[in-house]
């Protein structure tokens, strides 16, 4: 098995977000990732599973969906794993996948969906991707490639609360961001599919932008948990 690209060239990456399904990584963390882009840094994005089994939009409309968001998030690189959507865990297969997605693209930085996340499939992916980064890292694994070592692991909030102790302003960047969730028209448009797929996505969200921003003295912020202490450079405060 191994991932598709969808836009752009596979390169190195300083951040690579990864996506349960179609449209999470522009959820939660759309607003990061254009900063980024924005700031001349290599981002990308690596869909999980197709979403082939929601109830609205086929995987071939998602998938164009995806390339037009990409282009307005600025991503040097989208990709596509295929694992089965509904299916998301730690499985050997999808492990091994993903562990050369990370030895090819050498991202800096990973950003994962949140354990905690009430969507199986999210809390699945953060399983999945500890399995991988840790065979990535392994000289023995049998993947191919050079070994590598993320440096950072972030996770990002869905559909559930989460310990944020990094947060990042997004005020200059919300038109593009909400224009990349937009991009997903298939989802956010008629009525109410889940707590998720509904035409208020963008209002629910921002409101959470909002708050977190509140905390952080800026308008808006997208928050970040990381499990590990993040050593500083205290002369740069």
């Amino acid at each position: 098995m191994t991932a598709e690209t969808t836009f752009g060239t596979t390169r190195p990456l300083d951040w690579l977000c990864l996506a349960p399904h179609p449209d999470d990584a522009e959820i939660g963390a759309g607003g990061t990732l254009i900063r980024l882009a924005r700031a001349g840094r290599p981002v990308g994005v690596l869909e999980l599973s197709r979403g082939e089994r929601g109830t609205q939009g086929t995987p071939g409309e998602r998938a164009a969906e995806c390339v037009a968001a990409a282009r307005i998030l600025g991503l040097a690189w989208r990709g596509q794993l295929g694992l089965p959507d509904g299916e998301l865990t730690d499985t050997p297969g999808g492990a091994h996948a993903l562990a050369r997605v990370l030895r090819e693209g050498r991202p800096r930085v990973l950003v994962v969906p949140h354990h905690k996340d009430r969507h199986p499939d999210h809390s699945g992916s953060y399983h999945l991707a500890r399995r991988a980064l840790h065979l990535a890292a392994l000289r023995k694994a049998d993947l191919g490639g050079e070994p590598h070592r993320v440096s950072r692991v972030l996770l990002y909030q869905g559909n559930g609360d989460i310990a944020a102790n990094v947060l990042v302003d997004v005020g200059a960047v919300m038109t593009d961001w909400e224009a990349a969730i937009r991009a997903h028209a298939s989802q956010f448009a008629g009525g109410h599919v889940s707590e998720t797929v509904t035409p208020e996505v963008v209002e629910r969200r921002r409101a959470r932008l909002m708050y977190w921003g509140t905390l952080a003295r800026v308008r808006y912020a997208e928050a970040f948990e990381s499990e590990e202490p993040l050593l500083i450079e205290p002369e740069g405060w």
